[in-house]
């Protein structure tokens, strides 16, 4: 994180004076409660390492030294305060979603292996979290079909 004059994240151009005080999950979503007492949270697919976790491997987790972020050692995943604020959303009918669905079994590892890209971006993609570039996606679909 780039910071600017006493704690003002360029990234968001917001001042980073809320921290996290409080992580659970819940109906497939992660939430935080900051010390402004605002509860925030995110659907586990904009974290897909979190997303193929164990409960017990969520559960594993440490609030960062400045509050602002969640580390979990088990699965080697970093989580931002900044992330909560991003607002996309599951669209499971989006068109990586329906083409990953007309090859059921596939090993995404390899696809996304041969797409050059790594397996949670392409799980973003499927999950509609992320919208790939048409080049991107035209990469997906050659993936799908030399397997």
């Amino acid at each position: 994180m780039i910071l600017l004059n006493r704690g003002t994240n360029i990234l968001t151009n917001r001042t980073m004076t809320e921290h996290i005080i409080k992580v659970w999950f819940a109906a497939g979503r992660i939430y935080i409660k900051t010390d402004k007492d605002n509860v925030l949270s995110r659907p586990l697919e904009a974290f897909p390492l979190l997303m193929d976790a164990s409960e017990a491997q969520r559960l594993r987790f440490e609030i960062g030294l400045y509050a602002d972020d969640i580390h979990w050692p088990d699965i080697d995943e970093d989580i931002s305060i900044d992330s909560f604020y991003e607002t996309e959303e599951p669209d499971y009918g989006n068109d990586t979603a329906l083409v990953i669905k007309q090859h059921p079994g596939i090993d995404l590892n390899s696809v996304a292996s041969r797409a050059g890209i790594h397996k949670t971006l392409l799980q973003k993609y499927i999950y509609g979290i992320k919208k790939p570039s048409a080049e991107r996606f035209g990469k997906i679909v050659n993936a799908l079909t030399e397997g």
